[in-house]
């Protein structure tokens, strides 16, 4: 494994950098965090930079979350257990995930969920039935699509 020399720079230089950071895309506190000791900033400078990102209004979780679960939604068609998951795993308080999820109303959310299984059913050329409503369903269930929705729409894929 290559050492990497660590970089020096000052808790302004890193405020400047990590403004930057948050003012080009919405970030979570653990992009940031991690983004920081990248540059090598000691932990109790951590703190203090994220306490000033907070304050400045740089870096927001709630506001964070709303947008990546409308983005994933619309741009990358991702259902509620993907975000959900990913959320989780980005360490998204549970009250925060609460008010990402309100940012997808259901008759969109249905409206989505039709379009995709729609498109994906009619683009899988398989002869064999089975192993189209196989692809079908795991494509969809990739996306997070809930399990008895994906079965009732394949099966009534599957009679037309």
């Amino acid at each position: 494994m290559k050492n990497t020399p660590k970089l020096f720079i000052s808790t302004a230089e890193a405020q400047k950098k990590l403004e930057y950071y948050c003012s080009y895309q919405e970030r979570c506190h653990s992009e940031v965090i991690k983004k920081l000791q990248q540059l090598g900033i000691p932990q109790n400078q951590v703190d203090e930079i994220v306490v000033y990102l907070i304050q400045e209004n740089f870096l927001n979780e709630e506001r964070f979350a709303r947008s990546f679960a409308r983005g994933k939604h619309r741009i990358s068609f991702w259902g509620k257990n993907r975000i959900l998951a990913e959320l989780k795993f980005r360490n998204i308080s549970s009250y925060n995930i609460k008010k990402a999820m309100e940012e997808l109303p259901d008759e969109l959310y249905y409206d989505t969920f039709e379009k995709i299984s729609v498109y994906k059913w009619e683009s899988t050329t398989d002869k064999n039935p089975l192993n189209k409503k196989k692809k079908v369903m795991d494509y969809l269930y990739r996306k997070g699509y809930e399990s008895d929705m994906i079965y009732s729409k394949i099966q009534e894929l599957d009679r037309v």
